[in-house]
């Protein structure tokens, strides 16, 4: 049998995709593969929710105080879109090889429903904050993950059996170590699926002029309830994440799309282009014009 790195490498041959630097979407929408040959110093970026395996390559992840170091074989849960600073190490003969699942919200409630029926409910919840922690792939994990990489190959299996390889991926996922993560997100009330639900709104509409006090009453808490569990759950101040958010975006804006620095500013949501350039140079160390001539 051949290993997890093998199945991608050779998905990577059979999509084109040797050279890719980033992520790609896959023909089975929700499913993305990321490759890099570069190794990166540690730097800011957002980590967008969802099961993330790895196959080959190493990350280190920065939240707050915590440190999270993930390689080959390896896989983590981010049930919320979390902005963080993340290392890379690889190289052109050893690339970061990986994918990244969306979770599916129907899905999951459709799982965690029939996994526990009101008869046998979940137990209390273990941890507003969830975190970030990778483990080992379960061999039936890595199992799914190699069939998923085949099926994509071909447009005709990704449509026929992808979804049913993706609910198996979400069911391993729910039955592993990792399982706190999502069933947090599945309890409607809890407050880490409120606070999940913000952080959606904050992310369709990061440029919006969004306010704490609309924030706390969409998930029903009093600012103060919402400050405390929401900085629980990022690490983070409404403020601070918001603002995170939009250079993080700005920053794609400009070394991916080519945008210009005020436009990638107005984009986001910065009325003022020297405020903006202000706090790009804080946050990623480097000021704007220096990543536009990159």
């Amino acid at each position: 049998m051949i290993t997890l790195a093998e199945a991608m490498g050779r998905f990577a041959e059979q999509a084109g995709l040797q050279q890719l630097e980033g992520a790609a979407a896959t023909a089975l929408p929700g499913v993305h593969f990321f490759r890099a040959s570069r190794s990166t110093p540690r730097q800011p970026l957002t980590y967008q929710s969802g099961i993330l395996i790895m196959g080959q390559g190493n990350k280190i992840i920065h939240l707050g105080e915590q440190q999270v170091a993930y390689g080959p074989g390896s896989y983590l849960v981010v049930g919320v879109p979390l902005p963080l600073e993340c290392e890379a190490q690889c190289s052109a003969e050893e690339p970061i090889l990986g994918l990244a699942v969306e979770v599916d919200l129907q899905r999951l409630h459709d799982q965690v429903a029939r996994l526990y029926p009101p008869q046998s409910p979940m137990a209390p919840c273990r941890a507003i904050e969830c975190g970030l922690s990778s483990a080992r792939l379960p061999s039936d994990l890595d199992s799914a993950c190699q069939r998923l990489l085949t099926a994509l190959a071909s447009p005709v299996e990704a449509a026929i059996l992808g979804p049913g390889l993706l609910e198996e991926i979400l069911f391993r996922v729910l039955t592993g170590e990792q399982s706190h993560v999502l069933l947090e997100l599945a309890r409607h009330d809890g407050h880490y699926a409120r606070i999940a639900r913000v952080l959606g709104r904050i992310h369709r509409e990061y440029a919006e002029p969004l306010t704490v006090e609309s924030l706390a009453g969409e998930a029903h808490m009093s600012v103060s309830t919402f400050h405390r569990a929401f900085r629980q759950v990022t690490r983070v101040s409404p403020l601070q994440y918001m603002k995170q958010i939009r250079l993080n975006r700005a920053r794609e804006l400009i070394l991916r799309e080519g945008r210009g620095i005020a436009e990638a500013a107005a984009l986001v949501g910065y009325n003022s282009p020297s405020q903006f350039s202000r706090e790009y140079k804080r946050h990623f160390a480097c000021n704007p014009r220096g990543d536009q001539a990159a």
